[in-house]
Parts: C-alpha cells; sequence; structure tokens
C-alpha cells in the first residue's frame, strides 16, 4: 500500500488539491479549527491553468484568497457538504514557478494542472506548454514531485465530458515530461471505469473523485433535499420539483458538490475499477470526513487516499484521520 511511484514513497494519505493553498499556506480559518494538522499528509498544490485564470474567486497578487467567505463557495455544517465555483481562479503556472515556493519544498508533493481551453487542439497545446514549462525548470525542484492532470473539474464554464473524452491524448502529450515525474490524472465518478483500460500504459495513479458537477446522478444524489427546491410548472400542466442553486441567487451558475454524499460513489467506483482488472495505484478520495471512512475506501480497493472537505466540515478530526490512513495504508 501507500502510493509509491517511480521509486519515490508520496504517503498513503495526500490533501485534495487546493486543500491547503498553492504552497501549503492554508487559509485563514486553518488556525482556529483545534486538531487541524496537516502532519503525515503530502501535499498537493491547487490546480493552476497555463495562464492566468479570474475564475469566481477574488485574488491578491500572489493567488491567495481576499474574501473571506467568499460568494462562490456554500457550506453547509449540518449536512457535511460544500458547493463550490471557484472556477480555478489562479496567476497561471508560469508565475506560480517564478515565485520559488514549490522549488524550496523538502518532501515529496504534487502539483495539479487543467487544460481549459474550449478545443481540444488547444487543450493540447496548454498541455505541450506546461509540460515544457516544468521540464525546464524541473533541476531546480528540491524534492521529487508528481502531477496530477485535472481532467473532471465542472467550474470552468466547459463541458467535463467533453474535455474527460480526450483524456488519453493529453495524457499522451504528458509523455513528454521527464520520466521521473509521476502523471496521475484525476477524474470524477462519472468518469467510466471501462475507459481506464486503455490509458493504464499513460499514467502512473488515478485520482477519483473530483467534485461532482451540480445536478449530475439524481439517482444517487438527491440534490433538493440537499440545497432546497422548488416546483415548476412545464407545458401541459406537468409539475416538476427541481434543485435550487444557492450560487445561482449569487450571480454564479453550475457548481461541484464535495463532502459526504460523495464517500459511497467513490467507494462504490473504486470497487468497480478494481472488479475490470484495474491494477495501477488508485488514490482516492471524496466525502472523507472521519478516520472510518478511510476504512471504506481502503477496503474498496484504495491505495491511498486524499482530504479536502473534511477541512472545511470537520476539520477537529484532520489529524486523526491521517493517523488512519497512516495505519491501514502505510507501508
Amino acid at each position: 500500500m501507500s502510493l509509491v511511484l517511480n521509486g519515490v514513497d508520496y504517503g498513503p494519505v495526500q490533501s485534495a488539491s487546493g486543500a491547503q493553498g498553492w504552497f501549503g499556506e492554508g487559509y485563514w480559518y486553518h488556525r482556529y479549527v483545534p486538531g487541524l494538522n496537516w502532519k503525515g499528509c503530502t501535499f498537493v498544490a491547487k490546480t493552476t491553468t497555463l495562464n492566468a485564470r479570474k475564475g469566481n474567486m477574488l485574488l491578491n497578487e500572489r493567488g491567495e484568497v481576499k474574501e473571506r467567505f467568499p460568494k462562490c463557495v456554500v457550506v453547509n455544517l449540518r449536512k457535511g457538504i460544500v458547493l463550490n465555483s471557484v472556477g480555478l481562479s489562479g496567476p497561471g503556472a508560469e508565475a506560480l514557478i517564478g515565485m520559488g515556493d514549490w522549488q524550496r519544498r523538502e518532501d515529496p508533493f504534487f502539483l495539479s494542472f487543467m487544460s481549459v481551453s474550449s478545443t481540444i487542439e488547444d487543450r493540447l497545446f496548454e498541455a505541450h506548454a506546461f509540460a515544457d514549462l516544468l521540464n525546464g525548470h524541473a533541476d531546480s525542484f528540491c524534492a521529487p514531485f508528481g502531477v496530477q492532470i485535472n481532467l473532471s473539474c465542472p467550474n470552468t464554464g466547459h463541458d467535463p465530458t467533453e474535455i474527460a473524452k480526450d483524456t488519453k491524448r493529453i495524457l499522451e502529450v504528458f509523455q513528454f515530461l521527464r520520466p521521473e515525474i509521476p502523471i496521475v490524472p484525476k477524474f470524477n465518478v462519472l468518469y467510466p471505469v471501462e475507459a481506464l483500460s486503455e490509458l493504464e500504459s499513460f499514467c502512473d495513479a488515478i485520482c477519483v473523485s473530483n467534485t461532482l458537477p451540480w445536478g449530475t446522478l439524481p439517482a444517487e444524489v438527491d440534490w433538493a433535499r440537499l440545497f432546497g427546491g422548488a416546483w415548476a410548472r412545464h407545458a401541459r400542466g406537468h409539475q416538476e420539483w427541481i434543485p435550487l442553486n444557492p450560487l445561482k441567487t449569487r450571480g454564479i451558475d453550475g457548481g461541484g458538490l464535495s463532502g459526504a454524499p460523495l464517500l459511497p460513489l467513490v467507494e462504490e467506483w473504486v470497487k468497480a475499477a478494481r472488479g475490470r482488472g484495474i491494477d495501477i495505484p488508485i488514490n482516492a478520495g471524496g466525502g472523507i470526513l472521519c478516520p472510518n471512512d478511510v476504512d471504506r475506501l481502503a477496503k474498496a480497493g484504495a491505495d491511498s487516499v486524499f482530504l479536502g472537505s473534511i477541512a472545511i466540515l470537520r476539520g477537529w478530526r484532520v489529524r486523526s484521520t491521517i493517523r488512519r490512513a497512516h495505519k491501514l495504508l502505510g507501508r
């Protein structure tokens, strides 16, 4: 167990991309939550795009959040859910590398990247440019690092299925990365497990799950129960109870769901992947809110887990959950 890639141990537990910010600086509320300690957890940077991107979150010149309560994030502590539409706000990959913070890290970690252009040709160009950028700076990094290729963020204004269907072509681009840099595509649970077999030779591990796009999987996720609903009248007098997106009242469309509802979906996805004979390492997360949740994903077949929304929803359990991951999945 544990996530060992190219001879480097990236540990049994990672943070979700963005859970600790760009460089591990965290967020203002972290200092007020007892037990919110990331020791023993491998750092994963917030997802960057190639170029600067405004998104929906206000940032300062270093890409740090300016608002204490961003309007693009909705949190319900009682239900254990977060809905966000940050939209990959950030200063861009070159600016972030230019700050030098990643290069000074001393322990193995992951960067996270997503191509967001509207056409596959432009997305492939972005992927090539990012790979070239990393290759050019790799010798300046003190610690080994891998790259998560985000293929499933729902908050970019693009159709996630359109981006995900070109997964193989994007992963082919990253074969030009220096061989010591592991490649880990990140999917959500909507990605079909039957498509994984053709990807195994193009990556070193798989990460699942990203947030769930607003309104998807209505049979498994009761959106109206989670966020409230209203009756909508259709033609011929037919009425339908529809969920109400709280971000829409703030002028923001879409959003991605994280928190408790994701755990059983991730669990089943990992089981299905292992059932189809997928044997490369799987880094699984989504909905882990207590130590016992690690047990479910470990039993399903995950080699390592990642922690994200727990920091917002149950921050006092982060330390004990990391310890549980080391006990179950550590080498």
